[in-house]
């Protein structure tokens, strides 16, 4: 939030796939465990600066811009940052179970941006900067599984609303026209969306998913976020490494602990089990101590582990792993989504 290179017009910054926006969707799982009433100054400050992009939706600068980073920018992160912020906005009125008036204007938002012509009808025009997993061509069904994933969970019954069935319906018929072609990251994402909003995967695919996301898993009871990124997903080569590491593990465990299958119970006992081992950073002693993250490397380049960009997988991979150690164990499903 202080940092220079997130700064943005009206006085906001940008927030990202990498650290802003699972930050806001781990952090409050924290709080009973930490004996916390309310939210942290740093939760507070980021979701208010979320609403104030969404009051000032009209009068703020894209996050990156056509003049500024070349041509499609400017829509790109239009789509971006609209489906970010209802997401996050939702995801923070899903524990109030009340659907607040920037959440409301953030789905809107959303919606009218929403693709509804041509090949990608039903998605987002979505970032570009060839940096997988998050910014790179096929990120855009990325972005639309996490579209369904804050309808999913926006409160007061948002998903029956008559005005948004058209475009809702262009969202589903989107996710399944794709679907064939995409990357074992984002069909997970998808089925973590499925969990919270019905009719996104049929009960073969939920299944062939699941059986691929065990055959995924390594023998120390992680993953490797290498084995679920397609090759392809980058112009150039990929950084592939199948050790096992802390976004993968967190990602597919909590995925796997929302979907809620006795075949996977077995492999989210070990995916738990591998988080537990390894909060451990980089594994070196520094100034304050023994850093208590989990540890993800770029798949695009290799940076210095302790810069701002350095730590941005790192970021993901710690609030992905929290939100997986802080499910219940043996999590019931969550909606009628799971039935076939």
């Amino acid at each position: 939030m202080g940092w220079s290179g997130a700064a943005r017009d009206q006085g906001t910054f940008c927030f990202s796939c990498h650290t802003a926006v699972p930050y806001a969707l781990a952090r409050p799982s924290l709080r009973t465990a930490l004996a916390e009433v309310a939210p942290t100054a740093a939760e507070r400050k980021l979701m208010e600066d979320v609403r104030q992009r969404v009051r000032l939706w009209s009068a703020t600068r894209p996050f990156y811009t056509d003049e500024r980073h070349g041509p499609g920018k400017s829509a790109q992160s239009r789509g971006t940052e609209a489906v970010l912020s209802a997401l996050m906005l939702a995801w923070d009125d899903e524990r109030s179970a009340r659907l607040s008036a920037a959440t409301r204007a953030a789905l809107e938002h959303m919606w009218a941006v929403q693709l509804s012509s041509g090949p990608d009808s039903g998605a987002w025009a979505w970032l570009d900067f060839n940096l997988a997993p998050w910014e790179v061509p096929d990120a855009q069904y990325y972005g639309a599984a996490l579209a369904a994933l804050a309808v999913g969970v926006a409160p007061q019954d948002y998903r029956s609303l008559p005005q948004i069935q058209d475009p809702l319906q262009r969202l589903r018929e989107y996710l399944a026209r794709n679907y064939p072609a995409q990357s074992l990251h984002h069909r997970l994402v998808l089925l973590w969306a499925s969990t919270r909003l019905e009719g996104l995967l049929a009960s073969e695919q939920r299944q062939a998913l699941i059986e691929a996301a065990l055959r995924a898993q390594n023998p120390d009871g992680g993953w490797s976020l290498s084995a679920l990124i397609s090759p392809s997903s980058r112009r150039g080569e990929l950084l592939r490494d199948a050790v096992s590491d802390g976004y993968a593990t967190g990602l597919v465990t909590l995925v796997l602990e929302q979907a809620a299958m006795p075949r996977a119970l077995e492999a989210v006992r070990r995916g738990r089990s591998w988080l537990v081992r390894n909060q451990r950073g980089h594994g070196g002693l520094w100034v304050r101590g023994q850093e208590g993250f989990w540890v993800t490397h770029s798949l695009n380049k290799r940076r210095n582990p302790s810069s701002n960009v350095g730590l941005f997988m790192s970021d993901a991979a710690t609030a992905y792993a929290v939100l997986a150690l802080t499910q219940p164990p043996d999590v019931e499903p969550k909606t009628a989504a799971l039935r076939p």
